[in-house]
C-alpha cells in the first residue's frame, strides 16, 4: 500500500495560496442595497467631512462655555435665547456674550457657541430667557466638522465584509455603489454507497448524507456561491464525469469521501487524472483530516480538494484551509481569537497538529475551554463547539489552567 506523503498545515496553506493565483478573482459593482455580506474589493475614502457642520449630540442650549462658569442649581446663569434652531436647517443668529440658542439633537450649532447644555440642566425663565444651572466646558456635547470622518480619510478598507454599520458609513459619505468580489463558485460532491437522502430512513449499513448539507452551509457562510451539491455512489466513472463537468464552471471543487486508501477510495486518482496531474498534496499532518487531497486544475482555473468522509473532519479541513484561503485572497483581516484556560489536562497526537473543538464555559470574569471529545465521524463533535484550539504538532498536550487561544470554526 502506498503511504500518504503528508504536508503540515502550513505547507498545505502555502501550496493552496500559490494555486489560488490560477483562479480568477472577479469583481462587480453593486448598489449598497445589495451589499450585505459582500467583501469590498477596493478602499472607500470620504469625499467630504462628516459631519460637514458643527452639530449637537443632545437636546439643549448652545452656549459660550465662559458664560456658564460657576453656574449651579442655587446660583443659575440667565441667558437670552436668540434663536430656536430647527433640525435640518442652518443656524442663523450668532451667539454673543450672555446669549444662547435652543438646538435639538443633531441640529446645527450657531456661530459663537462652543458648548451645549442639556435641557435637563435648564429652566425657562420666560419666552426669551433661560436659567442654566450647570457649568460646561468648551466642546461639551459638540460634534465638530470632520470629527466622524475627514476628507480623504479611509472609511472602509479592501477586504471589509459589509454589515449594517458599514452600509451606514457608505451612506454617510454618499457612496451608493461599491466594488465587491464576486463569490467563488463551489461544487460539493459527497461520495459513498452508504449515503441516503436526508428524507429517507437508513437501512442496515446506511447513513443519511450529512456532508453535502454541512459543507454547503460552510460555503454559504463564507460568502461563496454553491452551484452544485450532489451525493454519488462509489462509482469511479460517474465521479469522474461529474468532476469534469464541475471544473468547467467552478472555482473550487470539494469531494468528500474516497480520499483515503481503501478499495473504493478513488478520489485522488480521479482528481489527478481530470487535472492533468494537478494533485500536489495527499495527506495532512492534522487530526482530524489526515486523508486530505489538494490540487489545482490550472487549465480550468479550479482548486480541487478531496475531504475526509467523516463530517467533523471534513468541516474542520474546510475551515482550516478553504475558509482561510477565501479570506486570504479577498484581503479579509485575521479574526481575533478568544483567550481561555484549559479546564482539564489533555493529550494530543504526536507528529501532527490537533484541531480540538471546545466549549467555552464562563467562570467569573474568565473563560474555561472544555474539550469536546469524540470521533471524527460524529457531527455532534462540532455542533456543540463554540470554537477550536489548534495544538502544535510538537506539543504533547495541554495542561489544566494553561492559557489557550480559541478560534471559531465558521
Amino acid at each position: 500500500m502506498k503511504l500518504l506523503q503528508v504536508d503540515t498545515l502550513e505547507e498545505a496553506r502555502s501550496k493552496l495560496r500559490k494555486a489560488a493565483e490560477q483562479v480568477p478573482l472577479r469583481t462587480e459593482e453593486i448598489p449598497i442595497s445589495q451589499a450585505f455580506g459582500r467583501i469590498l474589493a477596493q478602499d472607500v475614502c470620504a469625499g467630504e467631512p462628516i459631519p460637514s457642520f458643527r452639530r449637537s449630540s443632545v437636546d439643549g442650549y448652545a452656549v459660550r462655555s465662559a458664560d456658564t462658569a460657576g453656574a449651579t442649581e442655587s446660583i443659575p446663569v440667565f441667558l437670552e435665547i436668540v434663536e430656536d434652531v430647527a433640525i435640518g436647517h442652518p443656524a442663523l443668529a450668532p451667539v454673543g456674550p450672555g446669549m444662547c440658542s435652543y438646538v435639538p439633537t443633531g441640529g446645527m450649532i450657531p456661530e459663537g457657541a462652543d458648548a451645549m447644555v442639556m435641557v435637563e440642566y435648564s429652566e425657562l425663565f420666560d419666552e426669551n430667557h433661560v436659567a442654566i444651572n450647570t457649568a460646561v466646558s468648551s466642546g461639551r456635547f459638540v460634534v465638530d466638522v470632520g470629527e466622524d470622518m475627514k476628507t480623504g480619510e479611509l472609511v472602509l478598507s479592501r477586504g471589509t465584509q459589509i454589515g449594517p454599520a458599514q452600509v451606514g458609513a457608505l451612506a454617510a459619505v454618499g457612496t451608493d455603489r461599491i466594488l465587491v468580489y464576486r463569490p467563488w463558485r463551489v461544487a460539493v460532491i459527497s461520495t459513498g454507497d452508504e449515503l441516503v437522502p436526508v428524507e429517507s430512513v437508513p437501512g442496515p449499513g446506511q447513513v443519511r448524507d450529512i456532508n453535502t448539507w454541512a459543507l454547503g452551509g460552510c460555503v454559504a457562510q463564507c460568502g461563496m456561491e454553491l452551484v452544485l451539491a450532489r451525493a454519488l455512489e462509489d462509482q469511479e466513472d460517474r465521479l469522474e464525469e461529474t468532476v469534469r463537468q464541475a471544473v468547467e464552471t467552478c472555482d473550487l471543487l470539494l469531494v468528500s469521501g474516497g480520499s483515503s486508501q481503501g478499495k473504493k477510495d478513488v478520489t485522488m486518482e480521479v482528481l489527478d487524472r481530470v487535472s492533468g496531474g494537478g494533485v500536489f498534496t495527499h495527506g495532512l499532518a492534522l487530526k482530524p483530516g489526515k486523508p486530505t487531497i489538494l490540487g489545482c486544475d490550472r487549465a480550468e482555473g479550479t482548486i480541487l480538494a478531496g475531504l475526509p468522509g467523516h463530517p467533523s473532519a471534513a468541516l474542520t479541513v474546510f475551515c482550516l484551509l478553504f475558509r482561510w484561503l477565501w479570506r486570504q485572497v479577498t484581503g479579509q483581516p485575521e479574526e481575533t481569537p478568544v483567550l481561555a484556560h484549559m479546564e482539564t489536562n489533555l493529550a494530543s497526537a504526536a507528529g501532527k497538529a490537533t484541531c480540538l473543538p471546545v466549549k467555552l464555559i464562563p467562570e467569573g470574569k474568565a473563560l474555561l475551554a472544555r474539550p469536546i471529545l469524540g470521533k471524527s465521524g460524529l457531527i455532534t463533535t462540532l455542533s456543540e463547539a463554540d470554537g477550536y484550539i489548534l495544538v502544535d504538532m510538537n506539543r504533547e498536550g495541554l495542561k489544566k489552567g494553561e492559557p489557550v487561544w480559541v478560534r471559531r470554526y465558521f
